[in-house]
């Protein structure tokens, strides 16, 4: 009796194993081929992506150094403006005296 059952159980796994390996059928490749599309359009979306983002950090950085470089020279001239006030007021002093 046991030998029946033992046989039986070994069949039935024989034949289980057996189902489980054979390949995927021709709806699941096609839904597998499909997924597989969209990842490498997902993947090319991405790539696209981070390449505007780069561009777009590229041009922000630049914005921020031009408007650093425009506040320096600002700073700048307004210091130039204020010695040239001052020689004007000492011009101005020297013809008075």
């Amino acid at each position: 009796m046991n030998k029946k059952i033992a046989l039986t159980l070994a069949i039935g796994s024989t034949l289980l194993l057996a189902g489980c390996s054979s390949g995927p059928d021709d709806q699941t490749m096609s839904q597998i081929k499909s997924l597989n599309g969209q990842i490498e359009q997902l993947n090319n979306e991405i790539a696209t992506l981070k390449q505007n983002q780069s561009r777009t950090e590229m041009k922000a950085t630049d914005a921020r150094d031009t408007a650093n470089s425009a506040k320096e020279n600002a700073f700048s001239a307004q210091e130039e403006a204020i010695r040239a006030n001052e020689r004007i007021d000492n011009i101005a002093q020297s013809y008075t005296k």
